[in-house]
């Protein structure tokens, strides 16, 4: 099963031409960019761990997918998104987002049912890889 979060989600795959072309999008805007990555994507795991710091003072392109890939050589089996953040309004606003790596292998999610009071039924989701330990959902990446 396939993670569908953020933009492009339903797309295949972005090349890193693609991905530069988006960047350089985002950059025109006067939008910043950072990374993130994570073992959990969760759709409620709103939280990825930042790699480095929001690229404020970037201005081409080719920096800003150089961090992407040093985060991909570092953790390989981990999902890596991009953020651009748009500070228009006067605060930290996510204008674009869009995953640029994904783990060889997608395990994918459940859907647990829950009966409650007054015949209500409760859903949520479970991550299938979530049920190994942080670090080895997807394999070993060190």
């Amino acid at each position: 099963m396939r993670i569908t979060q953020g933009t492009f989600s339903y797309l295949p795959d972005l090349t890193d031409e693609e991905i530069t072309l988006q960047i350089a999008y985002a950059l025109g805007q006067n939008w910043p960019c950072s990374v993130e990555f994570t073992d959990d994507p969760h759709p409620r795991n709103a939280y990825w761990d930042m790699w480095g710091l929001p690229m404020f003072d970037l201005a081409d392109p080719a920096g800003v997918l150089y961090e992407i890939n040093e985060c991909r050589r570092a953790y390989p089996s981990h999902y890596v998104r991009l953020n651009a953040y748009d500070a228009h309004y006067g605060r930290q606003t996510t204008a674009l987002s869009f995953i640029v790596q994904r783990p060889p292998t997608e395990p994918g999610f459940r859907l647990d049912r829950q009966e409650t009071s007054d015949r209500r039924i409760r859903y949520t989701l479970h991550s299938y890889a979530a049920d190994r330990p942080e670090g080895e959902r997807y394999g070993a990446d060190r």
